[in-house]
């Protein structure tokens, strides 16, 4: 029997990341031949976000895989060299959302000029960015770090700032706590290999990670506890923000989401997002497609 690849795997704990868990669990990725390690920091430790803005995670970390955000992925590949794009995707039938406190925001135009809560150096920001600035002038968006989920949601409830960007569970719990939805986008997400990472072990995670997104979209409900893992987490980190919350009433109104699967990925495509931020000085005007995406890209 041939040796299995061994695999270092970074996993982020968010809702729209459970098939890389449930992969993990039900040994699919062992069935593929892959001996994976799954690297996770523990919510309790981390003050701004769990990628590292200072260290890279291929080397300081030693990782093979993670998941980031696409427009972040692009950045940290080519700024840090910290390994090259291998997969893209939207993984899960679940946007971004923009709430507000203020009653006289009602549409997104209305947030020209109001600064929007953020967490930087995620990819977040760049996500907001060009949402955004399809409903004004790129020079009117305005947008503000108040790190993690739960700060951006301290910070909207405090009257810090009048608006945050957030993703499920946080937008049912942003709706919980009174605030309105203004706007919704896609979370788009990318996944980078470290240098040297064999052809097909991405192919072979993609097909595990495929097969668990598959059984998650079969039995949703076998898969709630797990998908509201972060909610319970946060709940312990922020309980402040779950004081005049019914709990159960939260969990009742959330939804495990359809899971989509990562996709190979398009050198193509990638450079049209990583011209749009050199339009935006958000990058090296010399940063180069060809390495920030992996040999093999179409």
């Amino acid at each position: 029997m041939p040796t299995a690849a061994k695999v270092r795997l970074f996993h982020l704990p968010f809702s729209f990341m459970l098939p890389q868990r449930v992969a993990s669990r039900e040994g699919y990725f062992e069935d593929e031949g892959l001996d994976v390690e799954v690297v996770e920091r523990d919510r309790r430790d981390v003050d701004w976000k769990y990628i590292p803005a200072d260290e890279t995670l291929t080397g300081d970390y030693g990782v093979d895989l993670y998941p980031v955000c696409k427009w972040e992925s692009i950045k940290r590949t080519w700024e840090m060299d910290d390994g090259r794009i291998v997969a893209k995707g939207t993984f899960a039938d679940q946007p971004y959302a923009v709430f507000t406190r203020r009653d006289d925001i009602k549409t997104p135009d209305d947030l020209a000029g109001v600064p929007v809560g953020v967490n930087r150096r995620t990819g977040q920001e760049y996500t907001a960015l060009k949402a955004l600035e399809e409903h004004m002038a790129p020079e009117a968006v305005r947008l503000a770090h108040h790190g993690m989920p739960t700060d951006r949601l301290r910070a909207l409830r405090n009257g810090d700032v009048d608006a945050v960007i957030l993703l499920e569970p946080h937008s049912t719990l942003a709706e919980h706590l009174g605030f309105d939805r203004i706007m919704e986008f896609e979370n788009h997400m990318g996944i980078v290999g470290a240098d040297g990472l064999e052809g097909n072990v991405v192919d072979l995670f993609i097909r595990a990670y495929a097969r668990a997104a598959a059984d998650i979209n079969a039995n949703p409900r076998a898969y709630r506890e797990q998908y509201l893992s972060m909610l319970e987490v946060d709940a312990t980190v922020a309980p402040d923000l779950f004081e005049d919350v019914d709990l159960d009433a939260l969990r009742a109104d959330l939804d495990v989401p359809r899971y989509d699967i990562p996709e190979p990925a398009d050198s193509v495509e990638l450079d049209s997002h990583l011209t749009w931020m050199k339009r935006r000085e958000l990058i090296d005007d010399d940063a180069d497609i060809d390495a920030i995406v992996a040999p093999g890209g179409r």
